[in-house]
């Protein structure tokens, strides 16, 4: 893919207000994202029209916790609030939800919870309308109690692939190996799962 020089200034810019959104300075930029800090110089200073390669693209865009597709594409406006752990209100899963909440309880409390309703995706919004069948999850457990453990898992998973940027990847990996050998070891002694918080 060819970049004209508006493009590369525009990605360039772009990547650099969001790496101030972060709160990185070229320093955190070049070790979380894998660049040496003249490419990382370059780009955060938007000195030069040199064209990005799809690698340093591709290195920008995990640093950041976007996709290359949502950094070329999306405008800064769309990306800012994603710094933030914020997506953007997708109208059309919104209206799905509601559409297809059957629940009583379920409606109720999507009318009640617009803003946390809005920030389900899609793989989100399927295991809620899952849940809602009889005798399911939301009628034994609550909804609240399991929207709660689907925002929680959101925001655990966040945090796991802001660590993955770091050098603290093989303590994360040891704390998950750990956690599956307990879970497969009480799988193995009949199917208890041990309780957590």
């Amino acid at each position: 893919m060819t970049q004209t020089d508006g493009e590369v200034l525009d990605l360039a810019n772009k990547i650099a207000k969001l790496v101030e959104e972060r709160g990185w300075n070229q320093e955190d930029f070049a070790r979380i994202s894998q660049l040496n800090r003249h490419t990382v110089r370059t780009i955060l200073n938007s000195d030069s029209h040199r064209r990005l390669r799809n690698a340093t693209i591709s290195q920008c865009a995990e640093a950041l916790g976007l996709t290359v597709n949502e950094l070329r594409t999306l405008s800064l406006e769309r990306l800012l609030p994603r710094m933030h752990g914020k997506r953007p209100v997708d109208e059309a899963l919104v209206k799905m939800l509601t559409t297809n909440a059957t629940l009583p309880e379920l409606t109720a409390w999507l009318e009640r919870n617009e803003e946390r309703s809005a920030e389900f995706n899609a793989e989100e919004v399927d295991e809620l309308l899952e849940m809602q069948t009889p005798g399911g999850a939301l009628e034994r457990l609550g909804v609240e109690q399991c929207v709660e453990t689907i925002e929680r898992r959101r925001r655990l998973m966040a945090q796991v692939r802001m660590i993955a940027c770091t050098e603290y990847l093989g303590l994360v990996e040891q704390v998950v190996e750990l956690v599956q050998h307990k879970l497969q070891a009480a799988k193995a002694e009949g199917g208890r799962r041990p309780r957590g918080g």
